[in-house]
């Protein structure tokens, strides 16, 4: 399986079972086990790649485990501690992870509760491990950039030196990132005051901070949904006009293709595609990778819904997110005679219910 295919699917598999993991056991053998297996390419059954409860002394500290070390000729390269899946992850859980950093030759660690995987090095003081991680790995929630250099680690384009000149600026860059998107979903009060400063020349009283909290937040959504709009239309701007998909309900006849008409072409400028519908369309497209190559399922917006597609084909839609009403939301999926069912959703973890119909669809188009 490709490297990006085994992550879509590790990635489905969270999502559809983590709520029935009770166990730490449970979480390494349902998401940790594959992640080093299928993700990384390392061997977990071959002692000479992967020693589980791997034990080194350290100090007066005896018979301590950490739960997999990934070898490559002989020594340790990558020390893992795994937690319950229904945990978060806290620095306080790596204690092992920290005397086992300093006396292995392990340059890469990583905490883990099957879902968020944590890498750390020792770029603050060498053989300690730094208290942040260069690189935060969420599977249900995916940092696209990150996959180059975690493939750095994979057994098959295995670039130690590789990751750790890129780690120092991994590390700040995804903290800065995070903090940035905590701060556009929940400002606190000196962002508000950051922001407010700039257009707004009153005094910051306690009505001033509540009034501009809230259009900070209104303002950074509408920043956030302009940039993704502006990257598809210079996207599409690139390319052949492409004509929205029309379902046969609206034309009363078959589903086309072909050069958009005038009045199609003015129906676009009214088509707002938002990060909700995108952050669908990834939820389907991990799902449908399970089965097919991730580059071969793509979207089309249209005025009142958003396509997912396999292979750029209207005549072969996975899916159709009707996102645009002001109150409830459906996902479309089809049966065997591409018959549409619409299924009321009020959250985008919902689509990952109906995981088993969207892989059937997608392996009715693939085979």
């Amino acid at each position: 399986m490709e490297f990006e295919d085994a992550l879509g699917a590790l990635a489905a598999k969270v999502h559809s079972q983590r709520d029935a993991i009770q166990t730490e056991e449970a979480t390494k053998n349902a998401f940790v086990m594959p992640f080093i297996s299928t993700v990384l390419g390392y061997d977990v059954f071959n002692p000479l790649e992967v020693v589980p409860e791997f034990t080194a002394d350290v100090g007066v500290k005896r018979g301590e485990k950490v739960d997999y070390a990934i070898m490559r000729d002989g020594e340790v390269q990558i020390l893992m501690e795994c937690k319950t899946s229904r945990d978060a992850l806290r620095i306080e859980h790596a204690a092992q992870l920290f005397r086992y950093f300093s006396v292995t030759n392990a340059r890469i660690a990583v905490l883990t509760n099957g879902q968020v995987f944590n890498f750390y090095t020792d770029l603050d003081a060498p053989n300690k491990m730094d208290d942040r991680p260069f690189l935060v790995l969420d599977l249900l929630d995916m940092d696209e950039t990150l996959l180059p250099e975690l493939r750095k680690l994979t057994k098959e384009s295995f670039d130690l030196e590789s990751v750790i000149s890129a780690a120092e600026e991994l590390k700040y860059v995804g903290a800065l990132k995070r903090a940035i998107a905590e701060q556009f979903k929940d400002p606190d009060e000196s962002f508000v005051r950051l922001f407010t400063a700039q257009v707004y020349d009153g005094r910051f009283t306690q009505d001033t901070r509540v009034q501009f909290t809230a259009l900070v937040q209104k303002a950074a959504k509408q920043f956030v949904n302009e940039q993704v709009n502006d990257r598809l239309k210079t996207a599409l701007g690139a390319t052949t006009p492409i004509a929205p998909v029309v379902s046969p309900a609206e034309t009363g006849g078959p589903l086309t293709s072909g050069p958009p008409a005038a009045s199609d072409l003015m129906q676009d400028h009214e088509i707002e595609t938002t990060l909700e519908e995108l952050e669908g369309y990834q939820i389907v497209k991990a799902i449908a990778c399970g089965d097919v190559k991730p580059q071969r399922v793509v979207h089309r917006d249209a005025k009142s819904y958003f396509a997912v597609l396999l292979d750029d084909n209207n005549r072969k839609t996975i899916a159709r997110l009707w996102f645009n009403g002001k109150k409830q939301k459906y996902l479309g999926l089809f049966d065997e005679q591409k018959n549409e069912t619409r299924h009321a959703i009020d959250s985008l973890d919902q689509i990952y219910e109906h995981a088993d119909t969207i892989r059937a669809t997608v392996r009715g188009f693939a085979s």
